[in-house]
């Protein structure tokens, strides 16, 4: 599975950016698919999950309300909208699949793309 992440940029706080994730296979529907993200000097964290249908989404608190994540399986595509941005929100953002499905563990990592969120 090869998952290539795009979309970031420079965006001024208050400001939207769409992130998206396109990944390779004939089985992206039978993929948990989850958006993370790593600030300079911290940890990677979740950001967001979705399942495989779209049924089922998670958010970390932090973004909760202004991020949405959401896919579509006929393009082998997910994607991160993210609105409200706020500095802090400043990260490489990287999408990743679990091929088994679940949305806890994960498999496989695209390459990041840069948010820089300025105040």
């Amino acid at each position: 599975v090869q998952l290539q992440a795009s979309g970031g940029g420079l965006v001024q706080a208050g400001g939207s950016l769409r992130l998206s994730c396109a990944a390779s296979g004939r089985t992206f529907s039978n993929y948990g698919l989850g958006w993370f993200r790593q600030a300079p000097g911290k940890e990677r964290e979740v950001v967001a999950r979705i399942s495989r249908s779209g049924g089922t989404m998670l958010y970390a608190d932090s973004v909760k309300g202004r991020f949405t994540v959401s896919r579509d399986n006929t393009l082998n595509t997910a994607y991160l909208q993210m609105n409200s941005l706020k500095p802090e929100d400043t990260a490489v953002y990287y999408c990743a699949a679990s091929i088994a499905g679940s949305l806890v563990g994960f498999d496989y990592w695209g390459q990041g793309t840069l948010v820089t969120v300025s105040s």
